[in-house]
């Protein structure tokens, strides 16, 4: 009967018939089922966000989504729970409005496509969103996020948000000013939330850089030298290469041309592996104990005060992307079961071939895709994602300049130089300083360089030691 009641409301609603005192009391008598919280709140999903709110009478949908820095479209339904499938159903009066942006982020242009879309929102396996689009298709291969809630802090809130930034940090204060100043609309720094884009390199800047040496590299010398299952079915040049990693750890010597020779490893040594096996595995590695530390393994290495700085960018409504030099597989599986609330398509890194199970020696483009291959990695390796390469990655894969980098090392330089290089928007570029060598395996002559460097270029240096009041956690002491 309620179900019924909701209806006929959403209808009256549609029709502007509300007013009435019928209305007004049916309304008011019929809470939200419980189990229809699930769909409440903020959903994120690439560029496209949900926002689903109960309003008495059932649920509002706002759907957005940008298709470039100048062009969005909304997607408006009023919709009823249908507590037998759990969905969210629509009324047939569906709205898509189409909007063309000024550069000041004003509306030039709103195109109202149809008012008779349909369309039904369920939750899959994961708890992700599921939007059915019966009018046009637009939510097909879409999946949504749930935003957590303590993730939208108001901007007079980011005290609590960066509490783990110390009380007098300049970089604290430079991010909460800017960030003031960009959402303020109006403004003449006011960026539009469609161009609100922040990358962020990842070992080193994110995650733990070195222990004793990055995460991609000791997974090298554990699958090649230690991995019972591979080790001895390994090629003289990858055991030639781990063995060049061990050595590096225990002497800091250098090896040029190391960081492809790796690639190339980590592509032959899984070659074969499914996509799912080979996050399996970096899920295991996840597991072993991080050498230098108590209460720390390997997949637990990030650094929180910037996950607090990747939360409350998001709350502020900016897009979020990892750009390392890392294989983004790799990137994916350490993130995946993580804190880091962060979809894999928002994960871009250096590369290696993925091809079909059956495709053997076939070229992609005289093959086809059959309904029983898989996907498999190809053993070949791309390339590496540093230094100009991440530039070339960010226009193809996100397409236009983000107003936002942050970064730890000169493999990062060109990326902070393209973001705050003729932005229209303003921008800044964020470089971490390892200077604390008390709770992290710091480099203070690494650090003064980056300092340097930071004044050289006009960057904003972050200290490790000064900004910070914690890097991991109370629970986890270095040796």
């Amino acid at each position: 009967m309620k179900k019924t009641i909701a209806f006929l409301l959403l209808v009256l609603l549609a029709l502007g018939l509300t007013g009435s005192a019928w209305a007004e009391e049916a309304a008011e008598s019929i809470p939200m089922p419980a189990e229809a919280g699930a769909f409440e709140g903020v959903w994120m999903c690439d560029r496209a966000n949900a926002e689903l709110y109960w309003e008495e009478e059932g649920f509002r949908v706002l759907i957005t989504w940008s298709s470039s820095a100048w062009e969005q479209s909304e997607w408006e339904y009023a919709c009823y729970y249908h507590e037998d499938s759990n969905t969210l159903v629509s009324m047939p009066f569906g709205t898509r409005t189409d909007y063309v942006y000024n550069e000041d982020g004003t509306a030039s242009f709103a195109d109202i496509k149809y008012q008779d879309g349909e369309a039904v929102f369920s939750l899959d396996e994961e708890g992700c969103l599921i939007w059915q689009d019966e009018k046009e298709n637009a939510g097909e291969g879409l999946r949504f996020v749930h935003a957590p809630e303590e993730s939208a802090p108001a901007a007079e809130e980011a005290e609590d948000a960066l509490s783990l930034w110390t009380a007098d940090s300049f970089v604290k204060e430079m991010l909460v000013t800017y960030m003031q100043a960009i959402t303020q609309e109006g403004s003449e720094d006011y960026i539009p939330p469609i161009d609100r884009i922040a990358v962020f390199d990842f070992d080193g800047t994110l995650f733990c850089e070195t222990d004793p040496n990055y995460f991609d590299y000791t997974l090298l010398v554990h699958r090649v030298l230690e991995d019972p299952d591979y080790r001895d079915r390994a090629s003289d040049y990858e055991k030639e290469t781990a063995l060049k990693i061990v050595q590096q750890n225990e002497t800091g010597e250098s090896f040029p041309g190391l960081e492809i020779d790796h690639g190339k490893c980590i592509a032959s040594s899984f070659a074969g592996m499914t996509l799912d096996d080979f996050d399996a595995y970096i899920q295991e590695f996840k597991k072993l104990p991080m050498p230098s530390y108590e209460g720390m393994l390997r997949g637990d290495g990030w650094y929180l005060p910037m996950l607090q700085v990747v939360e409350y960018l998001q709350a502020n409504d900016f897009t979020v992307y990892v750009v390392s030099g890392t294989d983004r597989f790799i990137v994916r599986g350490i993130v995946r079961n993580s804190p880091m609330q962060l979809p894999p398509r928002n994960i871009i890194g250096s590369d290696e071939t993925v091809v079909a199970s059956k495709q053997g020696d076939s070229d992609g483009l005289n093959y086809v895709f059959m309904n029983d291959d898989v996907l498999i990695l190809g053993g070949d390796f791309i390339v590496k994602n540093l230094k100009m390469n991440k530039v070339s990655v960010i226009i193809q894969e996100i397409g236009q300049q983000p107003v936002l980098s942050f970064g730890n090392s000169t493999g990062d330089a060109s990326m902070a130089e393209y973001v705050t290089s003729n932005n229209r928007y303003p921008s800044i570029a964020f470089m971490l300083c390892c200077d604390d060598t008390e709770r992290e395996n710091g480099n203070i002559g690494k650090a003064d360089k980056m300092f340097s460097l930071c004044e050289n270029f006009g960057w904003v240096p972050i200290s490790m030691r000064d900004d910070w009041t914690t890097i991991y956690g109370d629970s986890v002491v270095k040796k």
